[in-house]
């Protein structure tokens, strides 16, 4: 037991230095306002999936103005907005978690902040890690069904 205390206080220690510091705290203003600039987005496209479907009930025409889009059902366009909405939301949200944790670990030294500002960090790229490999998959399989012909 001893000796793997004495391994554990032996092995270095991770040390943030000033630069990095400042660093961090850059990154966290930038990402406060991306996290801003989402959530305004994610409002406006929530809003869009709420009102566009009863505008084209309402007026036909506006249909024809959306082009490709307008082919689609009402309803199925709200789904389409809802769902786009909460793709551009959560990350948002983990930016917005991101910069208000970073600030605070960099400004008051507190080590939980800046773990937990990490760890938002790490959920975000996983997020875009895992939108990427289903935009990757889609492309493939998009690829094959033209090869094949089906589509």
């Amino acid at each position: 037991m001893e000796e793997q205390q004495n391994e554990q206080e032996q092995q270095p220690q991770l040390i943030v230095t000033e630069d990095m510091r400042s660093y961090i705290y850059d990154m966290a203003k930038w990402a406060n306002f991306l996290g801003v600039v989402g959530c305004i987005f994610a409002v406006i496209m929530f809003m869009a999936a709420l009102t566009l479907g009863p505008a084209m009930n309402a007026n036909p025409e506006l249909a024809k103005l959306l082009g490709q889009l307008g082919t689609m059902d009402s309803t199925t366009i709200s789904i389409v907005f809802l769902f786009y909405g909460l793709l551009i939301f959560y990350p948002s949200f983990l930016m917005l978690r991101y910069a208000s944790k970073a600030k605070n670990g960099v400004l008051y030294g507190e080590q939980a902040n800046l773990d937990e500002a990490m760890s938002k960090l790490k959920s975000l790229f996983k997020y875009y890690g895992i939108l990427a490999i289903i935009f990757i998959a889609m492309y493939v399989m998009m690829f094959f069904s033209k090869v094949a012909g089906v589509a």
